[in-house]
């Protein structure tokens, strides 16, 4: 039901603009038989708009990957960098956090793990909303920051790193099942900034998925049950993900394709010093406003990636 749902939308979107450009010839028409400039310049401006749709529209159709109209859970996990790179962590959560409030989806943060001095160590989100997924697997890989570290004494330039993943929410029907008996779960205290004990019974759960070596860690919620259920939701994700990744690996070994590992690979650059820059090292698509970028400017940088991995 929600497939055809999804197919009514789209079917009713491009009969809509097809009437409208039908209704904006016989109107064009008339006022050119009229002679009536001021409709003309009114109907050029209908023209433009419906332009504008019609470009959107098409944009849409690359977003018709198999999981595309999936919600996303994303993660963000501190890399090479100390306590900057915790701190450049930070700052990516929050991108896509104000991303997700500016294009009008619902961002839950799933799990949050706080750093010792400043910023996180790790972080999920889940991302619902009009094809959440495929907008974000665009954000896939590591993300390099260039600045002047505010936890350098003597002011110097650093660089940080922090690694995206992004997993489409796997629906029931496509989930992997997953063995209880092969996934170990450790219990643990959950600790805030300082190393200060957050809660004084062990209700932070770390799952092992043993045939992958997939390793989640939860512990935003209060009990370890629910701390638990949402590790678990995290699981069935990664597992899923990567039981897909495997078969499209498989898929393309028969066909010949040429497959590039993308994990670890730097994805895209943000520079704040000595000039300002951020640029994505697959598309080169680049803008000069790194600050809007990390207030969730990042329309420009989806479109591209979408544009330049679908060939439109």
């Amino acid at each position: 039901m929600q497939s055809l749902t999804a197919l009514k939308d789209q079917v009713t979107a491009w009969e809509t603009l097809q009437r409208r450009s039908e209704e904006l010839v016989e109107l064009i028409e008339l006022a050119d038989d009229e002679s009536d400039d001021v409709m003309l310049t009114q109907l050029g401006l209908d023209a433009e708009s419906l332009s504008a749709d019609l470009a959107d529209q098409e944009f849409r159709l690359q977003l018709s990957g198999k999981h595309d109209s999936r919600p996303a859970i994303l993660s963000v996990k501190q890399g090479a960098g100390g306590v900057d790179a915790q701190d450049w962590s930070e700052m990516l959560l929050r991108m896509y956090l104000r991303w997700s409030e500016q294009a009008g989806y619902d961002a839950d943060v799933l799990d949050f793990t706080p750093g010792e001095e400043a910023g996180i160590k790790s972080a999920a989100v889940r991302v619902s909303g009009d094809h959440a997924y495929g907008y974000l697997r665009s954000e896939r890989g590591v993300h390099r920051l260039v600045r002047l570290s505010p936890f350098d004494s003597g002011n110097r330039r650093h660089t940080s790193f922090s690694l995206v993943e992004v997993y489409p929410e796997p629906a029931a029907a496509d989930e992997v099942e997953i063995d209880p008996s092969e996934v170990r779960m450790e219990a643990f205290r959950a600790s805030g900034h300082g190393g200060q004990s957050v809660q004084k019974n062990s209700t932070a759960v770390r799952l092992t998925h043993e045939p992958t070596g997939i390793v989640v860690s939860v512990q935003n919620e209060r009990s370890q049950a629910q701390n638990r259920q949402v590790a678990m939701k995290i699981l069935h994700a990664r597992v899923t993900d990567l039981e897909n990744q495997k078969r499209a690996a498989a898929q393309a070994k028969l066909k010949g394709d040429h497959i590039s590992a993308e994990f670890g690979r730097q994805v895209r650059s943000y520079v704040l010093h000595p000039y300002q820059m951020v640029k994505d090292h697959r598309t080169d698509y680049e803008v000069s406003d790194a600050r809007g970028v990390l207030e969730g400017d990042l329309g420009g940088f989806l479109k591209a990636y979408l544009q330049s991995s679908t060939g439109g």
